[in-house]
């Protein structure tokens, strides 16, 4: 057939639609939002109830509750400590670390609150399990809650960083941690560690404009858009993910790897917006493609949702030092806005030994630019050299993320630590696969979502052409991407039905796919989201008939 292209999506033209196209799915989701507005408002002017369903994002509506108790009440001694030698109101002073350790266990103890027990649990398991001297540890867990002082080391509080260590290797490397020692540098976030990754590759001479990069898609949108940024202008390889596959990476793709122009793997491992994790099969490919062919390979990868699946298997764990990983606490501890997220870097690791291996000329500049930090700026660590350059270096003694985040991040990892019968971890599972069950409700018996222990259910990639030809058949399907553009659907659920989903083609997935977030929304939220997108369709095949 022979078709112009139209549009359905009310208020919209062909054209219109063309262009929004170019823009990230993050951006589009501003548009869909006020037509979901406008769509309630009008809904709700006609006697009808509605509410807006943004479907749109990955910030979880739960989140762990007893960790922010005991932050609190952390807060509160460290305060009752800093005021405890002054009579003057609203002013205190930085606490003594001598006996800080036994006046905490006495303040829990009194206090009895099930948050004081965790807490007062949380610091024995700190001595006795992970050995940290309890007056160390406590002072400057203390300290850090008050937010009295910089960070020191900027990189990451010395036993802070032993417990955020064991939590990454239960989560990342469980039953696989690779005998050497990895350094951490605690970050705003996964995006901000992405951002400070990407700039100190450049600082050191790692990458340059006309560079190749890898990038395994589908994948978060700004992800893709990063490395094409002016100030890097890297030329961006995608190594695709198979839908036939479950979302797991061809061995044709995989051998695109073997290609030394691309110097850096990047990728997002469980998947987003796929949400599985790529196989042990494929991980190992990479691992001995590295080892016997692509030595100088960096791997960046990004492992927030590495809590959602089963027996978490990561390139970190295989081949840790062509690995710079990356990991966030937002999305399993719900603490988006905290922004709280660590880079783990291997000894021996590949940067290191690339920034050696450079030429004098660029060594002198390199020294230039790290030479007032240290009389020996060749032996700076590239983990070192990200905190100095998140701070252009001139400010690095100022760096770091602050004694709070850095608190709570380690309550939350010593939370985890204990969770011996993952009560939490089971519950936010099972929280997101009933999501997932209600969401396909509606859906065709012949169209299913993936099920498997590999799966996060954290967001669905839902095929609407697929989905098409199972509930009207292949003419139909083929009439509808021949006649329509995906975002029209994506409109139209929302300019109709109150209802935002991202465009699967923003985050360079298949063009007629879209995201349903399944983090955000209660149960039966979903249940009219699955109903809605049916609905919507049959909507296109009533089109299809008249015509």
């Amino acid at each position: 057939m022979n078709l112009n292209k139209e549009a359905l999506a009310p208020g919209l033209t062909y054209e219109q639609e063309l262009e929004y196209m170019k823009l990230s799915p993050f951006e589009v989701t501003g548009i869909l939002k006020d037509k979901a507005e406008n769509a309630c408002q009008r809904l709700i002017s006609q006697g009808k109830e509605c509410e807006v369903l943004n479907a749109g994002r990955g910030n979880p509506n739960f989140l762990n509750t007893i960790g922010r108790k005991a932050f609190a009440k952390l807060v509160l001694f460290a305060t009752e400590m800093a005021g405890k030698d002054t009579k003057k109101n609203s002013l205190g002073w930085r606490p003594n670390k001598r006996r800080i350790a036994e006046e905490l266990d006495i303040y829990l103890k009194e206090d009895g609150s099930e948050e004081a027990l965790f807490l007062k649990d949380a610091i024995n398991y700190a001595e006795s399990i992970l050995e940290l001297n309890p007056n160390d540890f406590v002072f400057e867990l203390t300290d850090a809650a008050l937010g009295d002082f910089y960070p020191d080391p900027p990189i990451i509080y010395p036993n802070i960083g032993k417990i955020v260590d064991n939590y990454l290797t239960d989560v990342i490397m469980p039953n696989n941690r690779p005998a050497g020692e990895f350094s951490l540098f605690a970050t705003e976030g996964a995006t901000e560690a992405m951002v400070y990754s990407f700039k100190s590759l450049k600082e050191n001479h790692i990458i340059h404009p006309g560079d190749w990069i890898a990038t395994i898609t589908p994948i978060f949108a700004p992800y893709l858009e990063i490395p094409v940024l002016e100030s890097y202008k890297l030329i961006n390889v995608k190594i695709k993910e198979s839908e036939d596959m479950e979302w797991q990476i061809p061995n044709k793709e995989l051998k695109k790897l073997e290609d030394e122009r691309i110097k850096i793997l990047f990728l997002v491992n469980p998947t987003n917006p796929t949400s599985v994790g790529i196989s042990r099969q494929t991980i190992n490919k990479i691992a001995d493609l590295v080892n016997t062919k692509r030595q100088d390979l960096i791997i960046i990868t990004d492992t927030v949702y590495a809590n959602f699946v089963d027996d978490f298997y990561s390139l970190v764990s295989v081949i840790p030092k062509n690995t710079l990983c990356i990991y966030s606490y937002s999305k399993y501890f719900g603490v988006t806005g905290w922004r709280l997220g660590v880079i783990m870097l291997y000894e021996g690791n590949v940067i290191d030994r690339l920034i050696a291996n450079h030429p004098d000329d660029i060594k002198h500049k390199l020294n230039e630019r790290y030479g007032i930090i240290s009389t020996e700026p060749e032996k700076i660590k590239f983990i070192d050299r990200l905190e100095m350059d998140s701070r252009d270096v001139a400010l690095a003694h100022t760096g770091g993320l602050s004694g709070p985040q850095q608190a709570i991040m380690c309550i939350f990892s010593l939370f985890n630590l204990m969770d011996y019968g993952r009560a939490y971890e089971n519950s936010i599972k099972k929280i997101l696969d009933d999501r997932i069950q209600t969401l396909y409700t509606y859906f065709p018996g012949g169209y299913q979502y993936l099920k498997g222990s590999n799966k996060t259910h954290y967001y669905s990639l839902i095929n609407i052409v697929t989905l098409a030809k199972e509930k009207y058949g292949k003419d139909f399907s083929k009439y509808l991407t021949e006649k329509f553009v995906a975002l029209d659907f994506i409109t139209k659920l929302a300019s109709e039905r109150a209802i935002i989903c991202l465009p699967g083609a923003g985050f360079a997935g298949p063009e007629w796919t879209l995201r349903v977030s399944l983090a955000n929304l209660c149960n039966q939220d979903y249940l009219k989201i699955g109903k809605a997108i049916i609905e919507t369709l049959e909507d296109y095949y009533k089109y299809y008939q008249k015509n």
